[in-house]
This record gives C-alpha cells, sequence and structure tokens, in this order.
C-alpha cells in the first residue's frame, strides 16, 4: 500500500486522489469509479475554465462521460460570498448533475458548500498551490458580511498537476506559501494545547502536516520562480494539511494564532490596493507574530513563573466581558463572535492554575519541542519574501497600530488555545505586546 492508499484510508470523505504530471488525464475514470453512470457538469471561473476547465470538460467528453454545460462564473470580482453559492446553488439544483470544480479556493468552497447542500458529492481540479482548503471538511464563505465556515464534506476526489499549479501567477503560489508556512507556529501552538489539557495532540494529523513540511518550504527562490517540482512540493503539503484537518473534522492541524489575525481581518472586509488581501497573505502576517510571540515564550523561565501572581490577574467572567466590549468597540460582529467563543473557553482559576503549573512542571521538555519546532523570525521572514509573500504588515494593507489592535484581540477570536492564550493566561500580555511594538520593537508604533 502507497503512502497516498494509506491516507485516504484514514480521512473521511475524500476517497480518491490524483496528484503528478498528466493527473488531469486521469479525471474521467475517477468521475466513472466514483459517479458511475451520472452526468458531469464542469464548474469554473473565466481564467480557471480557460486554463484548465476547458481541457477537463474535453476529456470527459472524449471518454464517453454524460456532461452538461459548463457553469462559468463570469464576476471578475467573484469571491466566496453568498449571493454566488446561490447562482451556482440554483444551477446544480435544475439538474441532475455531479460538480466537476476546476479553480482555486472560492471556486472550491463555493462548489463544496452548493453540493453539500442538495445532498451530493464532487470532485475539485486543483488549478494553484493556493491554500489547505481543497481537501479539508468544511468550506469558508461570507454571508451578512461576515466570513463564516460551514460544516460540509470534503470533495470525494482530488486532482492536481503541478505542471498547471507551476504556472498559476506568482502570488497566488506565494499564498500557498504563505498557508504553508502557518504550520510552523501552529504545531507550536498545538503542543502548549495539548500541555494544558486543552486539545490532546492526534498523532496521525500532527504527523501528516509536519513530517515533509521543512521539505516543503526549503527552496522560496525556485516557489517564486514557478518550478514544478518545487511548486508540486507545495500543492502536495497543502494537500496533506487539507487530509489532516479533514480526518479530525478541525482545522487543529493547520492551523493556530496566525489563522486568528486572518480571521480577525477577514471580518473587516480587509483590502489593499481595492482587492481582498488573499487568505495566505494575512495568515503570512500573522505567521511572523506567532513566531515572534514563541521566540518570547521561550526566552522565559516558565519553570519560575509566579503563578499565584498570574491566577490573581485572571478576571471574573463579568470583568472579562467588559474588557472584550472594550477591545471590539465600534466591531459589533467582531463583538458579538468574540463573547461566544471567550465564553466557551473561560474557565475558572483553578483550571488557570492547573494550566499553569502543568507548563511549569513540564517547561524543560516543552520548551525543548517548541524550540525544535519553531523557525526564527528572521528565517521566516526572509522566506517569505523570497517566495514573493508579504513580510511586513503594511503589504497588506494593515498599520503597525492596527496589528497591535488585532494583536490584543486574539485571546478573544475563537474557541482554541494557543501561545497567545497561555501569554494572556500568565499575565504577560503587556510585556510581550510592548516586545512588538514599544519602542524598538519589531512593530513599533
Amino acid at each position: 500500500m502507497n503512502e497516498i492508499e494509506n491516507i485516504l484510508k484514514r480521512v473521511r470523505d475524500t476517497k480518491a486522489l490524483e496528484f503528478g504530471v498528466g493527473a488531469m488525464k486521469k479525471i474521467p475514470a475517477m468521475f466513472d469509479s466514483l459517479f458511475p453512470g451520472k452526468t458531469a457538469v464542469v464548474v469554473a471561473d473565466k481564467i480557471t475554465y480557460e486554463i484548465a476547465g476547458k481541457t477537463v470538460h474535453g476529456y470527459l467528453n472524449d471518454a464517453g462521460i454524460n456532461t452538461d454545460h459548463p457553469f462559468v462564473f463570469t464576476d471578475p470580482g467573484l469571491y466566496a460570498e453568498w449571493s454566488y453559492l446561490e447562482q451556482l446553488e440554483s444551477y446544480l439544483k435544475e439538474r441532475d448533475v455531479i460538480a466537476v470544480a476546476v479553480g482555486l479556493g472560492v471556486i472550491n468552497d463555493l462548489t463544496k458548500l452548493a453540493s453539500s447542500h442538495l445532498g451530493r458529492r464532487y470532485i475539485i481540479v486543483g488549478t494553484a498551490a493556493s491554500m489547505d482548503g481543497y481537501t479539508s471538511y468544511g468550506a469558508s464563505v461570507t454571508y451578512h458580511g461576515n466570513k463564516q465556515t460551514f460544516d460540509c464534506p470534503a470533495p470525494l476526489g482530488m486532482v492536481m498537476d503541478p505542471a498547471v499549479a507551476a504556472k498559476a501567477p506568482a502570488g497566488i503560489t506565494a499564498s500557498g506559501y504563505g498557508d504553508l508556512i502557518a504550520k510552523i507556529p501552529s504545531g507550536a501552538d498545538w503542543m502548549i494545547a495539548d500541555a494544558v489539557g486543552s486539545e490532546s495532540i492526534d498523532p496521525f494529523a500532527f504527523s501528516l502536516v509536519q513530517k515533509n513540511l521543512r521539505n516543503a518550504l526549503s527552496d522560496p527562490d525556485a516557489v517564486a520562480a514557478g518550478d514544478v517540482t518545487a511548486v508540486g512540493k507545495l500543492a502536495y503539503e497543502l494537500i496533506m494539511s487539507g487530509f489532516a484537518m479533514q480526518a479530525i473534522l478541525s482545522s487543529r492541524p493547520a492551523s493556530g494564532a496566525e489563522h486568528l489575525f486572518s480571521h480577525y481581518w477577514d471580518m473587516e472586509g480587509l483590502c489593499h490596493n481595492g482587492r481582498h488581501v488573499s487568505h495566505g497573505f494575512s495568515v503570512a502576517i500573522g505567521t511572523l507574530v506567532s513566531v515572534a510571540c514563541m521566540e518570547y515564550l521561550l526566552s522565559k523561565d516558565f519553570t519560575k513563573i509566579d503563578i499565584d501572581a498570574a491566577v490573581a490577574k485572571w478576571p471574573e467572567w463579568d470583568d472579562m466581558e467588559k474588557h472584550i466590549r472594550e477591545v471590539f468597540e465600534g466591531m459589533p460582529d467582531h463583538l458579538a463572535r468574540g463573547l461566544v467563543e471567550s465564553k466557551s473557553k473561560y474557565v475558572s482559576r483553578d483550571i488557570i492554575r492547573k494550566q499553569l503549573m502543568a507548563v511549569r512542571d513540564n517547561w524543560p521538555e516543552l520548551s525543548g519541542k517548541i524550540r525544535d519546532q519553531i523557525l526564527p523570525f528572521n528565517v521566516v521572514r526572509d522566506c517569505l519574501k523570497r517566495a514573493g509573500a508579504p513580510y511586513e504588515p503594511e503589504m497588506i494593507g494593515v498599520s503597525h497600530e492596527k496589528l497591535r489592535k488585532t494583536f490584543r484581540a486574539i485571546p478573544f477570536m475563537r474557541d482554541r488555545f494557543t501561545g497567545i492564550d497561555l501569554i494572556y493566561r500568565a499575565g504577560l500580555m503587556d510585556e510581550v505586546e510592548a516586545y512588538l511594538f514599544g519602542k524598538g520593537g519589531i512593530y513599533e508604533c
């Protein structure tokens, strides 16, 4: 049994993966195996239809697969938003068809959720190494102005040709690089969550993301140049990250505090130079802050932490709610989400004490694991720069002051324990904020 066969036996939804140069030629056989006797319809946007959708439609026709007229989004401003979802869903509802999505994250998320609403499955043909959501459970779609993740199955089949992905615009591939390098600090975040008893590490999912991660990130120059081998490594590891999330029905294996920065800005509809900032680009900046926070944590000797002082500073819920309202003042959507998420992970002072004692008592081992996991801030910054991804917050339209404001909000963004939660619960937020944003800090304000 090869690696892919073994992985497919461990994940929940996806039953077939074709990865490699020329993989699109195998789409008809995959479709016939997964959906025998069904009619296929290619779903794409104008660009991805010309790049690969037309070819996929031709392969299906030539193989004798019943096909409907392709559904092609023509709006150049297309993004994963509810009105576009309704357009696709309406089209599919009128036909007894199976979608073969051809494109990037937007096409995938829209097709994933539309198919799920209709009780159907689908195939995704990825055209770029742009993000890790191709094979993940759930779809991120903006609803009433808020980007939300909706539960829905991952694709039944996935196809990716690295030679096609390597021809994608450099910025799209750079976005995928940003999403993948985020797995460095997110892995450390999971270690910390496991150490405090918040969320145990799943060995299979953790290994699936981490075991080949450094190798896939090792040549950012080749990624930027569109080298097929380098982009192929990037694409494969992004697919594996999706499988890891699919395996445990959680984004935990591939997402930590760095993604919370992105979520915060997504809820604001962050744009730069008139365009929505890509997921991977916003995550890249979040990754830099997360790595800097990890470096600060590693500079502390938690075996000597004043647990009594930290516990004494821990607020009662009423006081925390007041603080959350101040953090999200003038931001009703952020506030509503923050209150719900914070309430769900709020714990008593007794639990705070137990969590900090767990970190203190295991700090030599835990800090060693984190040190082995984390890349230095300057290394991460250089890798992002060489890959063509943003390496300064201003490059995505985020000022130092805005970054500072976002940092203060991270403990209240999601029901997920991260290194920044440890910083908050240990009473170190002011220290870390000064380290990051104070005079002489990395992002001096």
